[in-house]
């Protein structure tokens, strides 16, 4: 995918802030968890660090802790959070509400391949990382199509984000652990006449000042 007419559209993905379930090492999915006081926080320096960008549209998961995160910064440009189903996050299905510790134990196998080849897991009862990954970049491309020239701020998830940053990149899901992306990052994406760009990957540097370290879980 290209801008033809040399525009150039800009995405800025992030993902959301920190949530209980993130510091437990709680596998999330689906499940509704909403933003502890971390993650509030993260969200607020998100708002504070992209207060001068030209944001068009905010678009977000449906799911709260992507929607908290992302009414933060769609206070600060006076816009309203359009949720979008394109990046919802992974259905991890049986995995889901469990800890890591836990998953290991009862799923061995499974899990030391999601540790090694990503790409060849489907989740007991959920997804695959192909089938998040087509639809969040459907999704992805919509928006920019109907957005040319625009800023866009997308809030996702920590799986739809490596998997969208590796389909920009010509990457295929055998990737994702090659991508980092800590709670509450920002990344930056540009489509121009020559296709996708990534120009930044996972900034944290708005985070600093918070006493909690962020995490990629």
């Amino acid at each position: 995918m290209k801008n033809e007419n040399g525009a150039e559209t800009r995405a800025i993905l992030i993902r959301h802030g920190q949530t209980p379930w993130n510091k437990q090492e709680v596998f999330r999915g689906r499940a509704d968890v909403p933003l502890d006081d971390i993650g509030l926080q993260q969200a607020e320096a998100v708002a504070a660090a992209l207060q001068e960008e030209s944001i068009a549209l905010v678009v977000a998961s449906p799911l709260s802790r992507a929607l908290q995160t992302a009414q933060a910064l769609a206070r600060s440009h006076d816009l309203p959070v359009t949720a979008n189903e394109a990046l919802i996050d992974i259905d991890f299905g049986r995995w889901q509400g469990l800890p890591a510790a836990q998953v290991q134990r009862q799923y061995p196998e499974l899990y030391a391949a999601w540790l090694t080849r990503p790409h060849n897991v489907r989740f007991p009862g959920g997804e695959a990382l192909d089938t998040v990954a087509d639809r969040a970049f459907a999704g992805l491309e919509a928006l920019v199509e109907r957005h040319v020239g625009d800023t866009i701020a997308l809030i996702a998830h920590r799986v739809v984000n490596k998997l969208l940053i590796c389909r920009v990149l010509g990457l295929d899901s055998s990737h994702f652990w090659q991508i980092k992306q800590d709670t509450a990052c920002i990344n930056r994406l540009s489509l121009g006449a020559t296709g996708w760009v990534l120009e930044c990957l996972n900034d944290t540097s708005h985070l600093r000042h918070l006493s909690s370290a962020t995490a990629d879980f």
